[in-house]
């Protein structure tokens, strides 16, 4: 069988299990694997390990699954905009290891890299430091953080062809590239699914060596988290 499949569902298919550790990309609610999460929570895979920058919006993205308790742990860097989040965090109903965003990022991408870990002066002297090797260079501390990997990594393109060669767009390229190959199974959604040698190969953000299994999404919602205006001033 080749790599593309009908939904998400299908995708998932024989890849999940109870306790198993689940890397969802997205940035906010931008990029984030929508049809992806729907079929995970139908699932009703459970004591999960997700590793993403935030856990969603109440009701929507990772969210649903916080309601629905199918998450045992969350590995991320930023937890607001989420009080399902905080009521459980603050209850002890959930396990939090926190991040900062960047450190976040890099540890997924020493994952796919192969590195074991690395030095950062990011949370020197913070509770992010407590318990992990200092060391010192050049006169400088840094704190030793260690790649992150999962057994599965759910990303969110804007395009890809049948071999899983993914185009992201535009903040979707946060964490969907990084994650891609840093899991033992990727599965990708598109927004628009091509033929093979379609797509511009200069304009690849991720080969498909990298991706196991493709689907076309659908119904996406696309929210937005916070919307600010102000009046536009006339000249």
């Amino acid at each position: 069988m080749g790599k593309v499949y009908p939904a998400a569902a299908e995708a998932l298919a024989g890849l999940l299990f109870d306790g198993m550790t689940i890397m969802s990309g997205g940035f906010g609610l931008c990029g984030i694997p929508e049809n992806l999460i729907l079929a995970l929570r139908e699932s009703g895979v459970k004591d999960l390990t997700v590793i993403s920058n935030n856990a969603g919006v109440d009701g929507f993205g990772l969210g649903m699954l916080l309601e629905t308790r199918q998450i045992r742990k969350m590995i991320s860097s930023y937890v607001g905009e989420n009080k399902e989040f905080e009521r459980q965090f603050l209850n002890n109903e959930l396990q939090l290891e926190f991040n900062p965003q960047g450190t976040l990022a890099e540890r997924i991408r020493a994952g796919g890299a192969g590195i074991p870990g690395f030095y950062t002066k990011t949370g020197v002297g913070t509770p992010v430091a407590e318990g992990k090797e200092h060391k010192d260079f050049d006169g400088e501390t840094y704190i030793l953080e260690t790649a992150l990997k999962a057994d599965l990594a759910m990303v969110k393109a804007w395009r890809g062809d049948n071999e899983g060669n993914l185009i992201y767009r535009r903040t979707a390229r946060n964490f969907n590239p990084m994650m891609a190959t840093a899991a033992k199974v990727t599965v990708a959604e598109v927004e628009s699914l091509h033929r093979t040698g379609e797509l511009n190969p200069d304009a690849i953000h991720t080969p498909g060596i990298y991706v196991d299994r493709i689907l076309q999404g659908r119904d996406y919602e696309k929210r937005i988290e916070q919307r600010t205006t102000r009046p536009r001033f006339s000249r």
